[in-house]
């Protein structure tokens, strides 16, 4: 370096941060613009993906956070709270993106979205519930919590089970039915409530606001319907962790224990947002009014004093007043003609309405 002002002044703009060389900075542009995509459906799908990876990292991290310090470090309303948080966070970072295989199919069956993306979206739903689960089994803390609390044995049954951190169980006493049942009607009313957040013939929510006021509809559902079998309400949310944990260590009891009951949360919420999606379709889409047709308003004509005192004058028939004059002219003659010693004046005819003089 010289110790020249120039040199000295160009060392300084270099230490304190120069800006990048050309070179770098070419290939920083080459490298962004090789990863970009310009496909919609691949956009869409690692939305998807990335949406309901965070959804998972929140609800499932809180789960084994409650279970393995035996609810010293968190209680049940923890997880919901988790989950909850995890849907807000991810609907306002994608942009609302569905989440749930059960609401895409809602929405294809309404025309919202194409059916051709009904399958993309939902293997990147699954893709996106399999993956927290490596994060949270290999983070040094949560995996010795687990094997501390389950005694080194991973199992789906007894006081000591973990499966429950990742996937969703019935209770013991739950009949196949009943637990059925239970997420047609969990899944029924989260179709039911959200479908009208954007109902611009009604009254939508804030676009701001949707996440928010969707969070706080799980948060309800967990809160009211989760403790027969976990409220899952999502197939991918059930499925994704179950596919982990066979794979984990867990092994194939998580899909054969109760009977196998894995089932149950992947067909039922499907049948439950199609039947909460009909039943809003029936008893509020259909009588809300048409935007391109403006409901029609009845008017009633009451006559009072004042819109009669209000009425306008009658415009003047040229035509068709010369004619009554010239009747009322002819029917005073008429009348007069009986008489002949007294024939009309001129002032009586001039002052007989409706007589031209």
């Amino acid at each position: 370096m010289t110790n020249s002002p120039a040199g000295e002044e160009k060392g300084k703009e270099w230490d304190e941060g120069a800006p990048v060389p050309r070179t770098w900075t070419h290939l920083q542009m080459a490298t962004m613009k090789a990863l970009k995509t310009r496909n919609a459906l691949v956009r869409e799908c690692m939305a998807e993906l990335l949406g309901t990876f965070v959804l998972l990292l929140f609800g499932c991290s809180a789960a084994a956070q409650v279970k393995t310090s035996r609810e010293t470090k968190g209680q049940y309303l923890s997880v919901n709270m988790a989950f909850s948080v995890g849907v807000m966070s991810a609907m306002y970072l994608t942009k609302g993106a569905h989440l749930n295989p059960a609401v895409t199919l809602s929405f294809c069956a309404l025309g919202q979205v194409s059916w051709d993306r009904l399958v993309p979206y939902c293997l990147s739903q699954l893709l996106g519930a399999y993956i927290p689960g490596f994060l949270i089994t290999n983070s040094v803390s949560v995996s010795d919590a687990i094997m501390n609390f389950s005694g080194g044995v991973l199992t789906v049954y007894g006081p000591n089970e973990t499966a429950s951190i990742f996937a969703t169980y019935p209770s013991e006493f739950l009949s196949l039915g009943s637990s059925f049942l239970d997420q047609v009607i969990g899944t029924s009313m989260l179709m039911l409530c959200i479908l009208g957040l954007g109902e611009q013939r009604n009254t939508p929510a804030p676009s701001d606001l949707i996440p928010a006021i969707v969070a706080v509809i799980v948060l309800g559902i967990s809160m009211s319907m989760s403790g027969n079998c976990g409220a899952a309400i999502n197939p991918a949310r059930d499925l994704g962790p179950r596919l982990f944990t066979l794979t984990a260590g867990w092994g194939p009891e998580v899909f054969t224990c109760y009977n196998y009951w894995f089932w149950v949360p992947l067909v039922a919420p499907c049948i439950g947002a199609l039947i909460g999606t009909l039943l809003y379709q029936i008893l509020i889409s259909l009588h809300l009014p048409d935007p391109a047709e403006p409901e029609r308003v009845c008017v009633c004509h009451v006559s009072t004093i004042t819109m009669a005192v209000k009425q306008p004058e009658p415009v003047w028939d040229h035509d068709k007043g010369l004619k009554l004059e010239h009747e009322s002219q002819r029917r005073w003659f008429s009348s007069r003609q009986a008489d002949p010693i007294l024939p009309p004046s001129p002032e009586a005819v001039r002052e007989t309405p409706g007589v031209l003089v």
